[in-house]
């Protein structure tokens, strides 16, 4: 047979009931409240990702991590390059997600950074001076004075 001693047992008692009052408590079995309006995966911060169901802490650093190194998201479906974010996952989240434009605030700036080469553009056209009339020929006559 096996013994506990009081000790052991009173401190069981206490910590099991505890545990289980604090994980009910907080709600860490309840379900989130989805977003209002669908979360552009193209400019949302890890906190806006994060307000979706099925996206914690860990797949919305994945999805911002994927982001800066490949560019903006084409499709929501594309979100299925992140590893352990399969087709059944995707599709309980997809009513929440849109993959639009970046913003401004997060989209690289467009000519001003200063490491950035200048894109080239057409090349500048030649000028054309009007406002000077094109010089007469001249004559065989035209080096002599005129008489006096």
């Amino acid at each position: 047979m096996y013994y506990i001693s009081a000790m052991a047992w009173r401190s069981f008692a206490i910590r099991v009931p505890l545990v289980i009052c604090l994980s009910f408590g907080t709600g860490a079995f309840a379900k989130k409240k989805p977003p209002a309006q669908p979360v552009n995966i193209n400019a949302a911060t890890s906190e806006e990702l994060q307000l979706v169901p099925g996206i914690g802490p860990s797949t919305a650093e994945k999805i911002l991590q994927m982001r800066k190194s490949y560019g903006p998201f084409k499709s929501v479906d594309d979100l299925l390059a992140i590893r352990g974010l399969g087709p059944k996952r995707l599709e309980k989240m997809r009513k929440y997600l849109v993959a639009g434009k970046p913003s401004s605030k997060s989209a690289a700036p467009a000519g001003g950074c200063p490491g950035c080469a200048k894109p080239k553009g057409p090349p500048a056209k030649s000028a054309v001076k009007t406002s000077t009339p094109p010089a007469k020929p001249q004559t065989a006559g035209d080096d002599e004075d005129p008489p006096q």
